[in-house]
């Protein structure tokens, strides 16, 4: 039944202006400005930084950054990080280089106490277009003029390193999102029909990568209940059985999608593939403030706190066969919002980042993450980032992308704005603390150029944080002395 204007205001009479929650907050920000400054100094030594409050005496964080004699990643005292893979240097078990342009990532337990990493690689148009395309591995190929795909990563527990091809023949693999039963759910950025950019299959589509088992990755089926569109993540409610999804796209702006399952539907490994087309019900939301009014575009929120109630209103092609699934309404009928990107799924529901809204959005900002409860039918904006005056400048952190829970307490959040890049952490109260930054440059000494941090996610065991630098394409995997962090 459908969460009507009318009752979500009667509630917010109720609850006070729809502000109040039920249960925890989680680990986003709640206060004003949460992520709008930095917990811990970048620059200094470790002394300085703890009489500014950055050090370990009682702060969050873990101190001051310390630039890497290598150029590749700066990181706080008692950090190291090693190199996983590294597009054109290290190589697949069938001989060919590690695809570039790592995006996405999840970890799963793999045999024998190994890690199994699923490395998406944001690979998009004809194969002649890249040096390092994911390669067209016998069985598990969609398109054959794609560069896209998924690489599979097993770091065993003695550090030595394989990777396998878990998907090829894909069109920009940029996030996804892992389920439940074990597998990845990766996600095509791109909705190129077939004939367009030499393509020879339609585009945009969901695909399901086993990292445990090859032989499910044979013969690739797009899961198209979920929408032909740019994808960017996707979640799965384990209690309802909703899949989540967002679409990073503009003019218009892009759509948070819902998709309910047939009735009757159970979960499981390979249990997708058997679903037709057009099963279940795509849906995109039409939100509402306190009194009722529509909401056009979530860039309007403005204020840490803001709840929207939420109906979903029915997708009427999914496949887009005329029309762009987000151009298929009219004004009034659907809330937007731009560079909608990473998700994550806690605490009851699903957080949502968008990084950043500029002249295409009602309102500009350098990121907002949402949380979405399933429950309450409720968007709540947790973090917001004011545009970012100087992006060049160290300390200040914009554009939100990929987000993962921390076992040490709050999140940490892979950096896709202008300038300086970095990963950073979110305690529960929101303050902010650096964790990794990009001394990778790959401009010039005159037009320096950092590509953004991808794919960050931590170990089942969670004592290695890996991450990705998108451009060549290398993932990192970084250990230290973790610790607990405190509010704030």
């Amino acid at each position: 039944m459908s969460l009507t204007r009318r009752d979500f205001a009667r509630r917010s009479a109720i609850t006070g202006a729809g502000v109040a929650l039920i249960g925890s907050v989680g680990t986003l920000a709640t206060a004003p400005g949460a992520l709008a400054s930095t917990d811990t100094e970048t620059t200094g030594d470790a002394d300085d930084a703890d009489r500014h409050g950055g050090g370990h005496g009682g702060s969050v964080g873990y101190g001051p950054l310390l630039p890497d004699p290598k150029g590749v990643l700066a990181l706080p005292a008692g950090f190291r990080y090693r190199v996983i893979t590294y597009s054109g240097k290290t190589k697949l078990e069938s001989g060919e280089f590690t695809p570039s342009n790592h995006d996405g990532t999840a970890t799963f337990d793999g045999p024998r106490g190994t890690t199994l990493l699923v490395n998406n690689h944001e690979l998009k148009g004809p194969r002649a277009n890249w040096k390092y395309p994911v390669p067209l591995t016998e069985g598990l190929v969609y398109d054959p003029a794609a560069s896209g795909g998924c690489t599979v990563v097993e770091v065993r527990p003695g550090g030595a390193v394989a990777e396998w091809v878990g998907i090829a023949g894909t069109s920009t693999n940029c996030a996804g999102g892992s389920t439940p039963w074990g597998t990845w759910l990766t996600c095509e950025e791109n909705s190129d029909r077939a004939g367009v950019n030499g393509m020879t299959k339609d585009h945009g589509y969901v695909f399901e990568v086993a990292p445990s088992d090859r032989r499910a990755n044979r013969n690739p089926k797009p899961l198209k209940f979920f929408g032909r569109y740019d994808h960017e993540a996707v979640v799965i409610d384990p209690k309802r059985g909703h899949a989540y999804l967002t679409e990073d796209a503009a003019g218009p702006n892009g759509l948070f999608y819902r998709w309910t399952p047939p009735k009757d539907f159970h979960y499981g490994h390979g249990r997708f593939r058997a679903l037709a087309d057009d099963a279940g019900v795509l849906q995109a939301p039409k939100c509402y403030n306190s009194g009722g009014h529509f909401i056009d575009d979530l860039s309007r929120a403005t204020k840490i706190g803001t709840v929207y109630g939420v109906d979903w209103v029915d997708v009427p092609d999914r496949d887009a066969k005329t029309v762009d699934v987000r151009k298929q309404f009219g004004p009034g009928e659907v809330t937007h919002a731009r560079k909608l990107e990473g998700m994550w799924w806690g605490d009851g529901g699903t957080y949502i980042v968008s990084s950043y809204a500029r002249e295409e959005s009602p309102v500009q900002h350098d990121g907002q993450v949402w949380f979405y409860d399933p429950k309450r039918r409720t968007l709540t904006l947790k973090v917001l980032l004011g545009v970012n005056p100087d992006p060049s400048k160290d300390g200040a952190f914009d554009g939100p992308d990929n987000i993962t829970v921390s076992p040490y307490g709050g999140l940490v959040i892979a950096e896709d704005g202008e300038g300086v890049s970095h990963l950073f952490g979110a305690t529960d109260s929101g303050r902010t603390y650096p964790i990794a930054r990009n001394d990778l440059n790959i401009g010039s000494e005159e037009e320096p150029e950092f590509s953004e941090f991808t794919g960050v996610t931590f170990s089942p065991d969670g004592r290695t944080l890996y991450a990705n630098i998108q451009e060549p394409g290398i993932m990192l995997a970084i250990t230290g002395p973790w610790r607990r962090q405190k509010r704030g």
